[in-house]
């Protein structure tokens, strides 16, 4: 298992240096072209908002809903959408996986779950598979072949070994989702948020701080959907984490969820996760990309807060990143 990190790193590397003078390729022929289209995706002034719509009821279509139909505020002024892109466009979605602890004892039970969600999952939408220990393991690439990708779960083996939760997802950040796709991405991580770098765990733990991931996934364009898996009663019983360390854990998902704009899914036992997966598809298909160029101008580095409200659906309610720093002068 271990064996395919440096491959895929590598693979990932590769790419993203042919992309990269793919890019400068295409900001000159920008340069000479004038293409207002082109002009406005290349704006680094352009606030790009990845919008959440939640609420609508179970078992009802996802709601398709038009530009007209959300208000976007900057410290409380509307701001005028230059750029709209409706959910019906493809995601590149990780399912990482922990496989840590307890968690492998019931990898069974964890493999049904992942093919249900694979099942669950819309026809557009590429799927790559994880799991992690101390170090992620890639078991699938991004792909379209639902009957490959569930016979590459069944091939996912017992895992041993510490929990690296926030390298595994910083390496899935920086290395596995493609850096200029094309394609909006997302992670939907199940995880009881322990990492062994958390006080009272035993192991080393990540290289990776909790705040250097906070910062990753502030500056990444992916979503991040946490799934908390609730292990707390079965391994402060065995003394392998102490309360503290779960309630440390549950409030770095809360804020992972938060800085994304996503909901914190919850799973009582590993039984739940059909539900949830189910669940977090349907959010996963209600998720608008939005741009606008603020009024405000200045460059000074503060703070800016960002509401998304719908207009005519009391019905439902929107939910993305809580704000931005403005660029500074210098």
């Amino acid at each position: 298992m271990q064996t395919r990190i440096p491959f895929a790193s590598a693979f990932a590397r590769l790419r993203l240096c042919a992309r990269t003078f793919f890019f400068i390729i295409l900001l000159s022929a920008v340069a000479v072209s004038q293409d207002p289209v082109e002009t406005i995706r290349i704006d680094s002034d352009l606030v790009d908002l990845k919008v959440s719509v939640l609420g609508s009821p179970p078992n009802t279509p996802p709601p398709v809903l038009e530009q007209k139909d959300f208000l976007v505020l900057e410290d409380g002024v509307p701001q005028e959408i230059t750029f709209f892109q409706a959910a019906d466009t493809p995601f590149d979605l990780v399912l990482l996986l922990d496989l840590s602890g307890s968690n492998s004892k019931n990898l069974k039970m964890i493999r049904n779950s992942a093919k249900r969600f694979v099942d669950a999952a819309r026809d557009i939408d590429r799927i790559a598979l994880v799991a992690f220990t101390d170090q992620p393991a890639l078991y699938s690439s991004f792909s379209l072949d639902r009957k490959k990708l569930k016979k590459t779960i069944d091939e996912m083996d017992e895992a041993i070994g510490g929990t690296n939760f926030w390298d595994s997802m910083d390496w899935v950040l920086k290395d596995l989702i493609p850096q200029a796709s094309g394609r909006r991405s997302a992670v939907v991580v199940m995880t009881d948020g322990i990492d062994n770098a958390l006080p009272d765990i035993a192991g080393p733990g990540s290289r990776t701080t909790f705040e250097q991931l906070i910062e990753r996934i502030r500056n990444s364009e992916s979503l991040v959907f946490p799934i908390y898996l609730d292990t707390e009663e079965e391994n402060v019983k065995h003394n392998r984490a102490s309360r503290e360390a779960y309630v440390m854990a549950r409030e770095q998902l809360g804020q992972i969820a938060s800085v994304c704009g996503t909901p914190l899914y919850r799973a009582a036992r590993l039984s739940d996760l059909d539900a949830v997966y189910a669940q977090v598809v349907r959010d996963l298909s209600t998720v608008y990309s939005i741009g606008y160029s603020p009024t405000n101008k200045s460059l000074d580095g503060k703070w800016r807060s960002v509401e998304v409200r719908l207009t005519n659906r009391s019905d439902l309610f929107a939910r993305t990143k809580r704000g931005y720093y403005a660029k500074n002068r210098s």
